[in-house]
């Protein structure tokens, strides 16, 4: 059974097969904002599963839920992932994002993202949403 190599939660995230991943605001752990239930337009989950040479071409289910503090669902996906190649005992990490697209948190508190592999939760990732009484202040660049 493939293993969880590495997941977090970031702001954007591209990946394509065989290549780089690039992540835009990564390791998201917490969201505030003035105002519950927060909307929250646009997460990222990046997980990269490594497989044994025995795992490549065959069809691998990945699951996700995010739960609320009281342990009812936000959002959920399930799919089926296949790392393709030519027979090699080594191991391969097989990174994909999941884009999570207009998110309502209806309450502050201690969210989770579970992570499962053929059914069995694998990873955890905490999130949690807090509520800022202070306006979120103006961000400025330097050009």
């Amino acid at each position: 059974m493939p293993e969880i190599e590495y997941a977090f939660l970031a702001d954007a995230a591209e990946v394509q097969p065989g290549q780089k991943f690039h992540v835009l605001g990564g390791g998201v752990t917490r969201l505030s904002g003035p105002t519950m239930p927060l909307m929250h337009p646009h997460l990222a989950l990046v997980v990269g599963l490594r497989l044994a040479g025995t795992e490549r071409n065959r069809e691998h289910e990945l699951e996700f839920i995010l739960t609320a503090p009281d342990g009812t669902a936000v959002s959920s996906s399930t799919g089926r992932v296949v790392a393709h190649g030519p027979a090699d005992p080594n191991d391969v990490v097989l990174t994909i994002s999941i884009d999570l697209w207009n998110l309502t948190f209806a309450a502050a508190g201690e969210y989770a993202v579970r992570i499962m592999i053929g059914g069995s939760e694998r990873k955890r990732l905490a999130l949690t949403v807090a509520h800022s009484r202070e306006p979120v202040p103006e961000q400025r660049y330097l050009a």
